[in-house]
């Protein structure tokens, strides 16, 4: 998926993170009244990529993001509706903010599986910028594992060469799990 933006839109790769996890089934469940957990282990996998642009192009890009989107087969969730059609236009300058007249501006498109937020273009409020993702913990297999690729890349540096920086948030996926009963799960 990550891959499929950097291919099929115009946003320039810059940096993935990716968070790999397993904890055991010792902590109770929020949701549980027994507070028993079902399962011995549980992995999950946490994926962030960062994609840089120039901010002058912006409308152009949103549009472009929302065409590959439209595409059947897409791995890209956003195609164009209503609001991100107004979105388009709102970056053009051609026409008002979607959210109304007196919303932040819109810097972020969402769904169940993906979040892209990115740098605000007209207000510029460095309270909203993409913010650098947090330092990968010392790696620790099985129990965890942080990939940054580069190594050496940032949000700023990436900010730095192209003017302004698009996230992408994958949501987190459970991908393994053994339950007590010793049943194993894969996804």
């Amino acid at each position: 998926m990550v891959q499929a933006y950097a291919n099929d839109t115009p946003l320039g790769a810059g940096m993935v993170v990716l968070r790999d996890t397993c904890f055991g089934g010792t902590a109770k469940q929020w949701l549980e009244s027994n507070g028993d957990d079902a399962y011995k282990i549980r992995c999950s996998m946490r994926v962030s990529a960062y994609y840089g642009v120039d901010p002058k192009r912006i409308g152009p890009v949103l549009d472009g993001i929302l065409a590959a989107g439209d595409r059947s087969q897409s791995l890209i969730a956003f195609g164009h509706d209503y609001y991100r059609s107004h979105l388009v236009g709102y970056y053009r300058r051609d026409g008002p903010n979607p959210s109304g007249p007196h919303a932040p501006e819109p810097t972020q498109l969402f769904d169940a599986s993906q979040t892209l937020s990115w740098d605000p273009v007209h207000d510029r409020n460095p309270r909203r910028l993409v913010e650098e993702p947090e330092q990968c913990p010392k790696n620790d297999p099985p129990v965890t594992r942080c990939l940054r690729e580069p190594e050496s890349g940032s949000v700023a540096g990436i900010r730095k060469r192209h003017g302004m920086v698009f996230k992408l948030e994958l949501g987190s996926t459970e991908y393994y799990e053994v339950a007590k009963d010793g049943h194993v799960v894969m996804d």
